[in-house]
């Protein structure tokens, strides 16, 4: 262990803390030393003094004791920088700490530091002007995704065993189908937002990416349940580790759909067979029993973008539009858009859609209980980005005739969780020219324990690599 990082998940760290095989001060120096000597930039702030103390401190019968882990910097930590990934608050101190993070303090994790997130959470590729470029592990001239691009890079490319992600069109998801790792977006409400909570949208959830299904599910069962700061969590739910592998008879004969591409994404061919290749094994094992039925999300950006928009206007205030050269390109464009054309009528047009897309997903899920799709059109993509505009040999162009809808498509696949609410999970299902691809699969409403168990017999049928070979980079 002297020279190495952790490359087990957090649940097999931290029974090793038990056995006496590693201190959490020891795990902690790996962690650190891996984070300063990797290429990732999946760190955009260490906080090393305080992580040592609380690695002196910890309690390792807790669920997380003397674990090292990361916290997207869109969450709040109390006397952490909480820049969003903008240039526009480079110099923002938060002057509170989040539930979802007190919640994981109170388990016994040690916070080792923030993960870079993609400006404001906005796109699905983590480069910013303030940190510069997070890499891939798997690739480092590829993207990890977004936004939770440097929660996946790190976890991934073995800094730390676990890290917090925030999911508001698929940025739990994307960077952990692009990175090989397992990602939940849980229904909306599990995990309180709070305090400060923005009202609108209603789309974006919190959570982590792992190792391993059971590390997620500890996560859950140490940071989901009501709180008052947050009025739409949801009440608690015990067991989520306790109970994982008990519902395989409660699975037989449940029905399942398989649409690679949800009816509206493009998607590349060699993705799209992995996918239903991993899409049968899991039926097979689960005893699902497969349906026909017709799938067609309709597609969505501006929709989707409308209504973050509102929230990321009231955070810029009156900075915006002398802010505008301090923005990404994308995220200037959106709030350029948004300027020129959000009124009540385009308000109106985002909400009629927001409640027909959920009306498109509770018809198809009261047909089947589980929908299996791609989590990403394609492989990761450049680190650098932009989005691509080609998928295989399909020019995005001329399928959509519109570079904002070209943009969509990644988010096609995910958007549709977020708009409706409903959990979802990306599960690891093979590897296209050496790049990870993620299966997705989407349930009902508070079912997310199901949709752990299908991960949880993936995982066990089909092990994916905990860390990208020859980690940390």
């Amino acid at each position: 262990m002297a020279n190495d990082a952790w490359t087990g998940d957090a649940c097999s760290l931290v029974d090793s803390f038990r056995k006496g095989e590693i201190t959490p001060p020891e795990a902690l120096e790996l962690s650190l030393a891996a984070i300063a000597g990797s290429a990732l930039n999946a760190f955009s702030y260490v906080d090393a003094d305080t992580a040592r103390r609380a690695a002196e401190q910890a309690d390792v019968t807790l669920p997380f004791g003397g674990v090292p882990i990361g916290i997207k910097e869109l969450e709040s930590v109390e006397g952490w920088p909480l820049t969003e990934g903008s240039l526009v608050f480079a110099e923002r101190m938060a002057t509170y700490t989040s539930t979802h993070v007190r919640r994981m303090l109170g388990a016994g994790a040690v916070l080792a530091g923030q993960t870079t997130a993609s400006e404001f959470g906005g796109i699905n590729v983590t480069s910013t002007r303030l940190h510069g470029i997070t890499r891939n592990p798997w690739n480092l001239e590829r993207t990890p995704g977004g936004s939770s691009g440097g929660t996946a890079a790190a976890v991934a490319g073995g800094l730390v065993p676990i890290a917090s992600g925030g999911d508001g069109g698929g940025s739990i998801r994307i960077p952990a189908g692009f990175t090989g790792m397992f990602g939940l977006k849980s229904n909306f409400g599990r995990i309180p937002k709070g305090p400060f909570v923005h009202q609108v949208p209603h789309t974006v959830t919190i959570g982590c990416i792992s190792r391993s299904v059971r590390d997620t599910a500890r996560w859950y069962d140490v940071c989901n349940g009501y709180d008052p700061h947050d009025t739409h969590s949801l009440p608690r739910v015990e067991g989520w580790e306790a109970g994982l592998g008990s519902h395989r008879q409660e699975l037989r004969g449940k029905k399942a759909v398989v649409t690679v591409d949800l009816g509206v994404a493009v998607v590349h061919p060699e993705v799209a067979a992995l996918v239903r290749a991993g899409a049968d094994a899991l039926i097979a094992d689960a005893g699902l029993a497969r349906v026909d039925v017709a799938v067609s999300f309709p597609p969505a950006l501006f929709e989707w973008a409308m209504a973050n928009l509102v929230t990321l206007a009231a955070d810029l205030g009156d900075k915006y539009p002398a802010c505008e050269p301090d923005l990404t390109p994308e995220i200037m464009l959106g709030m350029n858009i948004a300027s020129h054309h959000y009124d009540l009528a385009m308000a109106a047009t985002a909400e009629r859609f927001r409640v027909g897309a959920h009306e498109v997903m509770a018809d198809l899920l009261d047909e089947v209980d589980f929908i299996f799709c791609s989590t990403n059109p394609d492989v990761a993509f450049g680190a650098e980005g932009p989005l691509p505009t080609k998928v295989g040999d399909v020019d995005l162009m001329d399928r959509f005739g519109d570079i904002m809808r070209v943009g969509a498509n990644q988010g096609n696949l995910t958007f549709p969780a977020n708009f409706a609410g409903n959990p979802a999970v990306s599960v690891p299902v093979g590897a296209v020219d050496g790049l990870p691809v993620g299966m997705q699969i989407i349930g009902r409403h508070y079912e997310e324990e199901l949709l752990l168990d299908l991960s949880l017999m993936a995982e066990r049928e089909r092990p994916w690599p905990l860390v990208v070979p020859g980690s940390p980079h």
